[in-house]
């Protein structure tokens, strides 16, 4: 009961990073947030582990190239496509589209772990990918093939692809590694690698004309987003597997919609309603018990 619990806080937790990346966004630059949204999990993370573990776990020569995965999936390349996109897309719109991602991770788990698909996980996945491209388009159908999505959403499904690579490859390496000693080296890594383009944004020039609002934010992404989101996250994944663990991601656009319309005023129109639970639909569907 406990691992659900913190699995359905996480997607909470998941849905107020649409509003705070939306909010910091508007005046840090995409390298940057990253960097500094990770900076400050990683220093959690470390406490963390050595209050819970003692030490780092070394790694060995055959876990370096998966670590590296997760840090350049979950952490690098999940949130340059997440700050660029949350720049242009309202928080709302946003959760909606990675909504997609339980219906990814169970089409890739069958391909790769040997996962069966049944009559209504097909079916799941057609009404979830139906919903999806109905918030993409903004109900309009036809700016699909005339250029009327924006970068925003491709952005945000840049977003999809690095989760489910980083979720099936966490699947691997926690054959190895503790779900806290994963996401560690995950944003230790993807960290690192954010350093370098957030100096050359002038990170170190501008930090200091910062709003509140937006040190609030990469708080809230660091911690609550990252810390805890992540490591209950794979605590999930661990005990229950990576379909049914990201079934509580279907929680998320719906905490990201009401968090959007309350703390940002956005707007929820038709298509984002039919939308929303045409993908929550989909995604049950695609991850109910036989």
């Amino acid at each position: 009961m406990r691992v659900y619990i913190k699995l359905f806080l996480t997607a909470i937790f998941w849905g107020g990073t649409f509003v705070a990346a939306r909010v910091v966004a508007q005046h840090v630059a995409p390298y940057s947030a990253s960097f500094l949204r990770f900076l400050t999990a990683s220093l959690f993370l470390i406490v963390m582990i050595l209050m819970k573990e003692g030490r780092i776990p070394r790694l060995e020569r055959h876990q370096v190239l998966p670590a590296v995965l997760l840090g350049m999936t979950g952490v690098f390349a999940y949130n340059i496509f997440f700050f660029l996109g949350m720049k242009s897309i309202t928080a709302s719109r946003a959760s909606l589209i990675v909504a997609c991602n339980p219906v990814c991770i169970s089409l890739l788990s069958v391909l790769f772990f040997r996962e069966r698909l049944h009559a209504w996980k097909l079916a799941g996945i057609a009404l979830c990918l139906a919903g999806a491209t109905l918030v993409i388009s903004r109900g309009d159908l036809a700016s699909l093939f005339t250029g009327g999505v924006g970068s925003g959403e491709l952005y945000l499904l840049g977003c999809v692809a690095s989760w489910v690579t980083y979720s099936l490859i966490g699947k691997v390496i926690m054959k190895d590694f503790s779900p806290l000693a994963a996401v560690t080296y995950s944003c230790l890594i993807g960290g690192a690698a954010l350093a370098l383009p957030a100096c050359l944004e002038d990170l170190p020039g501008l930090i200091g004309g910062f709003f509140v609002a937006d040190w609030l934010g990469i708080l809230y992404l660091g911690f609550f987003g990252t810390v805890l989101g992540f490591f209950w996250y794979y605590e999930g994944i661990l005990a229950i597997g990576p379909s049914r663990a990201s079934v509580f991601i279907n929680f998320v656009p719906v905490s990201g919609v009401l968090f959007g319309w309350l703390l940002l005023d956005e707007a929820i129109n038709l298509s984002l309603i039919l939308g929303a639970t045409m993908v929550i639909a989909g995604v049950w569907l695609t991850n109910r018990p036989r």
